[in-house]
């Protein structure tokens, strides 16, 4: 038993563990010996109660046939599928004769499990990559992969269609209610029934999640998976051209690396009960990130992605540490920039904002108290890993933070006068705001966007703001590079190629008074507009996908290295068909800039 206490005592995530609790999983072990060959965990096991830890000899572990990673003595595996409760949907097997240390979920009977350090591990598939390009790609329909729906009404008892779920296989019925369609599933029942919450004889409504989040047919399962992280659930309803439930799609029919990694994260921040175990969830992004990006996953896909878990750890943040100065009013946290966007890069700064509705007159001014509040919201936020603005885009600064009124204020003091000081740079953020908390209140900020009162003159000072940014093309060389300091001869891309389209659909966005969405969700609008015709759009667009999608791996691959990235890049690094399309690129983009530039009056009229 020492032995046992020592291995597994000096290694994650058992190794923060005390003594007594360090005794209590000892406990519980079991030795299994496999012979070569032998299967340790099936495909086609539906739930895992154990995890194990691999003492001597090798594991393989393959998907669909295909060894994809090698375990040998202290790896530890199965915990990715017991936190998720995710089917493995992967075969575990024995590359050699093996002893395996098997142990039943340790949350279960350990005094301290918050002290399980789990999200120090690296999950399977992690730490070597065998084969490449093994992945789905998430472009499948959902139609394709939907099963068929279990039915239930509301007055149905919960044994019944328990057993109505168990005789199809499944693992969720949809339930008719008459707010609508609502969906129990199995975690509902051992939740919620199996603790004795709910009886077996209550109606199935008491346990029903109403209404069903539901998803159309023809969505592709990557934006499932962005569904399913937003929202923190692993079933999505799949819906017919009329909006009828059509059938279910799990989280186990979409469950590729893309989809485990972030749920695992999203589950990890639900389930965190303290500012530090938050903060071990919120730190495995940027390495979930690189696997996302390793697995051929879309970087708009990426990036919406890592915009969900954001939004999600600000909301734990405060759900963890509730302020009174906060609590006393109401008041909404505002992301600005490129996540306020959904299209941010690996290791982007968070820009905030706040808003609060307006106190009575005679009530005193709760501005000071929020700040400080908001001060220390920011601080948690930096120890989950995150960098906040360097420029002063934060929650807590004045000119971040303020009431309805004052933020209505001030934007129509930017409109009237642009030529004010920073106008224009303040105009821009409030137009890539985005609420996470109170969005009503929220979007406030951008409601003066769609007021009848701006002018032709701030139009056209924003336009020239945004036409500032010019890609970075020259006559005689290829490109225009830095010619010293500490990056001479390199490109910088993010305000030469990625800046200049982000700019001037943000000024499409205010136009047209709808500053939902991401720069090529603007750009697409703006063609509907008249502000871009079609080939206008489709080369912004398709411009801005190619410079997103090189810098996002070129970040990626600092972080892989453990190098800090810049959005820097020399051209000479690159290959000549990349560096060929990156000029053509930038000489589209600057086409374009010039048109709007020549006959953006003809386009305000259209």
């Amino acid at each position: 038993m020492k032995e046992f206490a020592d291995f597994l005592g000096g290694q994650p995530p058992f190794d923060a563990l005390d003594a007594e609790d360090l005794a209590r999983l000892v406990a519980r072990v079991e030795v299994e010996y496999f012979a070569a060959g032998a299967v340790v965990v099936a495909e086609d096991e539906e739930r895992l109660e154990h995890l194990w830890v691999v003492r001597t000899g090798a594991l393989e572990v393959l998907d669909r046939g295909r060894v994809v990673d090698l375990l040998g003595p202290g790896d530890t595996f199965g915990h990715l599928w017991l936190l998720s409760d995710l089917p493995p949907r992967l075969l575990v097997r024995a590359q050699e004769e093996s002893l395996c240390l098997r142990i039943p979920d340790p949350r279960t009977f350990l005094a301290h499990p918050e002290r399980l350090r789990f999200a120090t591990m690296d999950p399977v598939f992690r730490r070597r990559r065998l084969t490449a390009g093994a992945m789905v790609r998430g472009e499948r329909r959902l139609a394709s992969l939907m099963r068929p729906v279990v039915w239930c009404d509301e007055t149905d008892r919960v044994r019944d269609v328990a057993d109505r779920i168990g005789v199809a296989g499944t693992s969720c019925a949809l339930v008719r209610t008459d707010a609508g369609v609502g969906i129990v599933t199995d975690h509902d029942f051992r939740r919620r029934v199996a603790t004795g919450r709910i009886g077996a004889d209550a109606p199935v409504g008491e346990l029903a999640t109403v209404p069903a989040l539901t998803v159309d047919e023809h969505a592709t399962q990557a934006t499932g998976l962005l569904c399913m992280v937003e929202h923190g659930v692993h079933h999505l309803v799949v819906t017919d051209q009329s909006g009828r439930p059509a059938g279910v799609v799990r989280v186990v029919d979409l469950a590729q690396a893309e989809v485990r990694d972030p749920l695992l994260i999203r589950a990890a921040i639900e389930d965190a009960t303290s500012l530090d175990q938050l903060a071990e969830a919120a730190r495995l992004l940027p390495t979930t990130i690189v696997e996302l990006s390793d697995n051929g996953v879309a970087a708009g896909h990426i990036g919406a992605v890592h915009t969900a878990v954001v939004d999600a750890v600000v909301r734990r943040v405060l759900e963890l540490h509730p302020s009174p100065a906060l609590a006393a009013v109401r008041h909404s946290w505002v992301l600005l920039g490129s996540l306020g966007r959904g299209e941010p890069l690996p290791l982007s700064d968070v820009d905030t904002a706040l808003v609060w509705v307006d106190p009575p007159e005679s009530a005193p001014d709760p501005a000071q108290g929020i700040r400080a509040a908001a001060r220390e919201v920011l601080r948690d936020l930096q120890h989950c890993g995150f960098t906040l603005c360097a420029n002063g885009a934060n929650a807590h600064n004045p000119v971040f933070s303020r009431s309805r009124s004052g933020w209505v204020a001030a934007a129509r003091g930017w409109q009237h006068d642009p030529t004010q000081a920073n106008a224009l740079l303040l105009s821009a953020m409030v137009a890539d705001s985005r609420p996470v908390t109170d969005l009503p209140l929220g979007r406030a900020l951008t409601e003066q966007i769609r007021s009848h009162t701006r002018t032709t003159q701030f139009l056209r000072a924003l336009l020239d703001e945004a036409l500032g940014w010019r890609p970075p093309t020259g006559f005689v060389r290829d490109f225009v590079v830095a010619h010293s300091g500490d990056h001479r001869g390199q490109l910088e891309l993010k305000s030469g190629g990625l800046v200049p389209v982000v700019a001037l659909a943000r000024w499409i966005a205010v136009v047209s008074g709808d500053a939902r969405g991401t720069t090529p969700d603007r750009l697409r609008r703006g063609a509907r507009a008249g502000l871009l015709s079609a080939d206008e759009a489709d080369t912004l667009a398709g411009g801005f996908d190619d410079v997103y999608s090189l810098l996002l791996r070129h970040e990626v691959n600092a972080v892989r290295s453990g190098e800090t990235p810049t959005t820097y890049l020399a051209p000479a690094d690159l290959d000549s068909l990349t560096r060929r399309h990156l000029r053509e690129t930038f000489k589209a983009i600057a086409l374009v800039q010039a048109r709007v530039d020549r006959d953006w009056m003809r386009r305000l009229e259209r």
